[in-house]
């Protein structure tokens, strides 16, 4: 252990104290970086010299309590978890930080005395394209309550150039641009060059015998690339524990080779190092074509590889052996991407370290936990034998070994039953040969997760019912969590200062002292107090969707939020059904009165899912007919937010008077956007589907807009037969919507435009149930319509609901793990 790290507890000091003593130095510090970090004059108020300057003093500081956060895990000896990822969706860095350290009105006092605010320094920083969805910021917030509660371990993941996509609207369609979210640099980063990794790909499989005749195996004639790790630092809530996600960035092994240049060359000279580099290059590369599967497969094991090493290393500096590794180390697999991680371990215990099958085996199964995060049995991710075995041949003989020794137990307990073993091997038999990551994911861990209780059952009944079986006790249910402190703290100020004027501030760190908000919703200047900071909160989303796009919103009407990735099992299809019959309403009777709406939606499509493109257009097109109608203006009002992120939603989700949960039940897993929604005070109008069925379970039926089929009642239709004609024949509502869709009323001279979407309704069989639920949905948003005529029982039940939220903080996901899977409790406990 290097010197710097084995200072004896008792010789520190809080790094909160000394952060805090510090903080009258910052204006000095901002300066001095200015000048020596970024080589810039002081002079002028350049917003992006000065929000570098601030977030390198920042990360100063993080630094020092960093340090002393590994000391208090080198000193203890304590069992880490290493949080595995293909994604983290961090957002921006500077408030979270600010937040977390509570610096937040220190700073603002220091940047007004230089002439500055600290909102525009925060808009010069992008947002992180380190993930794409619900997964990375699932991982996010889990790094969050790692750090809060003193649980050591890490994130692990890669440090891509460019994120997924951004996404522009152009003529009402998605168009896709580079997400060079690193171009004008990355003060958080720290690059730690001391520990780079050689990571290999391609190559053979050769058998050996040692001195004493014992068989081994070696990976041969390789191709090779280097891992550079780069550390973002995570601080808890009070900045004294300060832990780090570590990202691999891939460096080519060769530089460009020199004699091609010298030929005129260029291109070719840069080849191996430009292809070598691309793995770190972008989020989830396009995997339609071949090139695309292999780099996408590449990225899975140039992670696992490279953290492993990492862990090793780490584990030997401190205990020398291998001897109670799984009792030091337990490792998360955050879904199926990094899986190959199972292979990965066993070629390093049996090739590297030499240990017999056996052992390793069981320290293998006692290190890895694995969490599903799908219910759709097509989602469930495969790579073809093909491909693995050309790219790492030892792993595919690894995974061949432990397949055949699991179908001999399954084989043992379930003697003759060849369909059995058929469904539950790891290799896929029918048609091309494929390894199923979930099936090696499961059989190579000693604990598996759902992430609501909903899916968790399903899971057990349907999807891995075999294993569920083989494996009692194995599947657990750990119901997704948000971080309070990005998500109400952070995100919503005006509501965060009256809770803690309310209760005091212990619900930051313990979100079900949330419960001593129930009994002041029947109070109503608390009540008047809550409904102003919804509206104050609405206020500034109308200012940013005034900058941002150029379009005036009342906050005073009903806002109406559809905020996800763009699928069709999520139904942002059902939700424009629903809108055009607003629309239509508000035609034939003009003089009816109705609730004023402000519907918006945001979300991206994946770039290859034209269906989802598709819809985009619809709302766009619908949009683009309903707002320029003068005849419902100030009555009905749509907009599309292109690029939803991390910062966006921080402005939507406070803003949020209506969440739209609306996905086909028992089609997603969880979800935590509902969750972010509830917690702000919006009610929800949603299927009994994922975590939907546990929020409404907290907040209470009568605070909740349930509609729809239930998952079985789903099941049973497709099973006997589900008829979406009838539903639109008679249905006359319905009838006229679909047929304004599929006749061109929302695209002049395009009649055809949306035919597709009308196909997949009328003659595709409507696999998402879009019309069977129609009916249910209107009806239910009728008393959506109701409810929000009288402010009062509104803003009741919007209290109700963000206190009732304590179950969903990630505080008590990550507490769960801890104590049912990583078996570790927080430093001093």
């Amino acid at each position: 252990m290097p010197e710097d790290l084995q200072c004896r507890a008792e010789q520190k000091t809080s790094p909160l104290s000394g952060l805090r003593s510090t903080l009258g130095n910052l204006a000095e510090d901002i300066q001095r970086h200015i000048v020596t970090t970024l080589g810039n004059e002081i002079y002028g108020q350049s917003h992006y010299r000065y929000f570098n300057g601030l977030a390198y003093s920042i990360r100063d500081r993080l630094i020092r309590a960093w340090l002393n956060t590994q000391r208090d895990y080198y000193d203890g000896l304590v069992k880490r978890v290493y949080y595995l990822s293909l994604e983290f969706l961090p957002g921006r860095f500077l408030m979270n930080y600010l937040t977390s350290m509570g610096l937040e009105q220190g700073c603002r006092g220091v940047l007004e005395k230089l002439g500055l605010a600290l909102e525009d320094l925060e808009e010069v920083e992008w947002d992180a394209g380190l993930g794409n969805g619900g997964l990375g910021r699932l991982a996010s917030c889990y790094l969050d309550s790692l750090a809060s509660l003193k649980i050591p371990g890490y994130g692990y993941g890669i440090m891509y150039d460019y994120g997924i996509f951004y996404q522009n609207i152009v003529n009402g369609y998605q168009e896709e641009s580079c997400d060079n979210w690193r171009r004008r640099g990355n003060p958080w980063e720290i690059v730690r060059r001391e520990h780079l990794y050689e990571i290999n790909f391609y190559g053979r499989s050769e058998a050996y015998r040692d001195a004493a005749g014992v068989p081994h195996y070696r990976w041969m004639d390789t191709e090779r690339i280097m891992a550079v790790p780069c550390d973002i630092l995570i601080p808890g809530y009070g900045g004294d524990h300060v832990t780090n996600m570590r990202l691999w960035a891939a460096q080519s092994s060769r530089d460009f080779n020199l004699t091609v240049f010298n030929r005129g060359d260029y291109a070719g000279a840069m080849h191996d190092k430009v292809m070598s580099e691309n793995i770190s290059k972008v989020l989830y590369p396009n995997d339609q074509a071949e090139p695309g599967k292999e780099l996408r497969l590449k990225q899975q094991y140039f992670l696992v590889a490279a953290t492993f090493q990492d862990i090793l290393r780490r584990h030997k500096k401190q205990h020398g052996t291998l001897a109670g590794f799984a009792d030091q180390v337990a490792v998360q697999l955050n879904d199926t991407h990094p899986a190959i991680a199972i292979a990965e371990l066993m070629r390093l215990l049996l090739d590297v370290e030499l240990l017999p099958w056996e052992q390793a085996w069981e320290l293998c199964t006692r290190t890895f936990a694995y969490t599903n995060h799908t219910v759709l049995p097509e989602a469930l991710e495969t790579w073809p034998v093909e491909l693995i075995g050309r790219l790492l041949p030892r792993h595919l003989e690894i995974i061949y070994e432990i397949n055949h020794r699991f179908l001999k137990e399954v084989e043992a307990r379930y003697p003759g039953d060849g369909e059995r073993r058929q469904r539950m091997s790891i290799i896929s038999e029918g048609g091309e040969r494929r390894v199923r990551m979930a099936h090696l994911a499961i059989v190579g861990s000693h604990s598996v997760n759902g992430v609501a209780a909903l899916h968790t059952q399903i899971l057990q009944a349907n999807l891995f019912r075999d294993f569920h079986q083989f494996y009692p006790g194995k599947f657990k249910n750990i119901t997704n969590g948000i971080t309070p402190r990005r998500w109400l703290l952070q995100a919503n100020p005006a509501l965060s200062r009256l809770i803690t004027e309310a209760v005091g501030p212990d619900w930051i760190c313990d979100l079900d002292r949330l419960r001593n908000l129930i009994p002041l919703a029947d109070d109503r200047t608390f009540r008047q107090a809550f409904a102003g900071a919804k509206l104050e909160n609405k206020k500034r989303l109308a200012r940013y969707v005034l900058r941002k796009m150029g379009l005036g919103i009342n906050p005073h009407t009903l806002f109406d939020c559809q905020f996800k990735r763009m699928h069709e099992y999520k139904r942002q299809l059902l939700n424009i059904l629903h809108v055009i019959t607003c629309y239509n309403r508000l035609k034939e009777h003009p003089e009816a009165p109705a609730t004023a709406r402000t519907v918006m939606m945001g979300g991206k499509a994946a770039p290859g899912y034209h269906r989802a493109k598709l819809i985009i257009k619809l709302f766009n097109a619908v949009a683009e007919t309903v707002n320029h109608d003068p005849e419902v203006r100030g009555r009905l009002r749509l907009l599309f937010l292109p690029n939803y992120c991390i910062s966006q939603a921080e402005k939507v989700i406070p803003a949020a008077d209506l969440s739209e949960q609306i996905s086909t039940a028992g089609m997603e897993a969880s979800g935590t956007g509902n969750m972010k929604f509830a917690l702000n005070g919006a009610l929800t109008i949603g299927t009994l589907d994922g975590a939907n069925v546990e929020i409404r379970e907290e907040v209470g039926p009568e605070n909740f807009f349930l509609f729809g089929l239930q998952a079985e009642e789903v099941d049973q239709k497709r099973r006997t037969g589900y008829h979406p004609f009838e539903y639109y024949e008679r249905d006359p509502e319905l009838k006229r919507a679909v047929d304004q869709i599929g006749s061109g009323r929302f695209s002049p001279g395009q009649p055809d435009l949306f035919a597709p979407i009308v196909e997949a309704l009328l003659g595709g069989g409507d696999y998402f149930m879009v019309l069977a639920d129609y009916r249910s949905y209107v009806d239910t948003q009728g008393r959506v319509d109701d409810l929000f005529g009288d402010p009062e029982a509104w803003t009741r039940k919007t209290i109700l609901n963000t206190a009732n939220m304590g179950k969903f903080s990630s505080d008590r996901a990550v507490m769960e793990y801890a104590g049912q899977i990583w078996g570790i409790r927080p430093l001093g406990k």
